[in-house]
């Protein structure tokens, strides 16, 4: 595989993890600022300051796993479920954000989250199975993603 080819390759991932970051981040900047403050939060929800740089980190990572993954298996067709279950992973992370923070129904949003944290499981193994170090690179989020359901959990709980 050509370096101009590898290149274009991760540009895609990360256009493809910066796209669902955008939407995401365009149903949450409002309703973080206005909604989320008034909510009832339990006493081991994390400053404000984590989410930014966390996220930032864990999107790079996915989209690294990603880019791997393609890379390894040398293209996209032989990498098709891999990055398909990423796609689906991908789209679900959006749409938590679009649920939580943009139609403010944190249960439905954690209902919704099940199926990304299931999504996110299928995604790492099938990563793991081309190259373990892609799978091992999705870990930090599945545990922020796992974090982040008990917290969604307890947020619909206390204003519900």
């Amino acid at each position: 595989m050509s370096a101009l080819r590898q290149v274009v390759g991760l540009v895609v991932c990360l256009a493809a993890v910066l796209a669902a970051a955008g939407v995401a981040s365009h149903f949450t900047a409002r309703s973080a600022a206005e909604w989320y403050p008034t909510l009832a939060k339990p006493s081991w929800t994390p400053p404000n300051a984590v989410f930014a740089p966390a996220w930032t980190a864990l999107y790079f990572l996915m989209a690294l796993a990603a880019w791997l993954v393609w890379r390894k298996a040398g293209g996209l067709a032989a990498a098709r479920l891999p990055l398909a279950l990423f796609a689906v992973q991908l789209a679900l992370n959006a749409a938590w954000s679009i649920l939580f923070f943009g139609l403010r129904m944190p249960g439905l949003a954690f209902g919704e989250l099940v199926l990304l944290w299931l999504a996110i499981v299928a995604t790492l193994a099938a990563f793991w199975r081309v190259l373990p170090a892609a799978g091992l690179l999705l870990a930090p989020y599945l545990a922020w993603v796992t974090f982040a359901g008990a917290l969604n959990f307890a947020i619909w709980r206390l204003n519900g």
